[in-house]
């Protein structure tokens, strides 16, 4: 915008709203809109404060003021309770529907995962419960979490990593680790390159379907021979057994069941329970 130019401030507002929701979690320092707009910062102040006042009102996200002189203003989304059981009926509503059931008693998500406008809700979702927790990366297993995995870092504004369950030529150097997978207990590995991750970081592992945990726990024990910390895990749905209390910080949005239904004489899936995270 030219620096001669005088806007309204209908304009700026409607600008700065949507500069900062495209870029959650995102430091933005004031001088930026104040030269944008050739404006003085108490204006872009004022603005901010209207801002932060209608999304607070309408659990849309909040926005954070960082003092100081490198400081500045991000969004933080935000998902009300109506629109997180919206989307926990959502889910419901979709896993009740189809052939679910996979061999190996795996559920068949992908085409709930081909929906992008879904993903991003389920991704803003699980962004907006660890978004404070300072995660410096998320990681998942080469699966078809990747974009809910890359869906979740763009709201927590940090990287995320895929860890490969075969050899990359293009990984170079890597660090792998052996772990259980399936029904079968079969001894598989995975890999992930050592240039990738450093040392001390704050992991947050996301995937879109938990069975006996085998995978989760080979996570857990690549990420700490990087050294690196998992602060949490969350997964779409989960068809685990019992409670897995030997994972850290593990949440699931949904929890589903395989029963056997004596009326078809068929195994059919039961949803058992959605959270919110509240």
């Amino acid at each position: 915008m030219s620096q001669a130019t005088k806007v309204r401030r209908n304009h700026r507002l409607v600008y700065i709203t949507q500069y900062l929701t495209q870029r959650p979690n995102q430091l933005v320092h004031l001088s930026y809109f104040a030269d944008y707009f050739n404006c003085a910062k108490s204006s872009i102040s004022e603005d901010l404060d209207y801002i932060r006042g209608v999304l607070s009102e309408n659990q849309m996200g909040t926005i954070k003021t960082i003092s100081g002189v490198s400081g500045g203003v991000l969004y933080q989304p935000m998902v009300g309770e109506t629109e997180a059981q919206q989307l926990i009926q959502t889910l419901f509503q979709q896993l009740k529907t189809g052939k679910r059931i996979l061999p190996g008693n795996y559920i068949y998500l992908t085409d709930i995962l081909q929906q992008p406008s879904l993903v991003h809700s389920i991704a803003k979702k699980i962004a907006s419960v660890y978004q404070d927790r300072g995660i410096d990366v998320v990681v998942t297993i080469e699966t078809k979490g990747i974009g809910l995995a890359a869906a979740v870092a763009h709201f927590l504004n940090v990287d995320y990593l895929v860890v490969r369950r075969d050899s990359q030529d293009t990984e170079g150097s890597t660090i792998s680790t052996n772990f259980v997978s399936g029904i079968h207990r079969t001894v598989k590995k995975m890999e992930l390159s050592k240039s990738s991750l450093k040392a001390d970081s704050k992991v947050l592992i996301v995937d879109d379907f938990m069975r006996n945990g085998g995978t989760m726990e080979g996570l857990v024990n690549l990420m700490h021979e990087f050294d690196c910390y998992v602060d949490s895990i969350c997964v779409l749905v989960d068809n685990s057994p019992e409670l897995q209390t030997n994972l850290p910080d593990y949440q699931s949005l949904i929890k589903v069941e395989i029963v056997y239904d004596q009326e078809s004489s068929k195994f059919v899936l039961a949803v058992e329970k959605g959270t919110i995270f509240i």
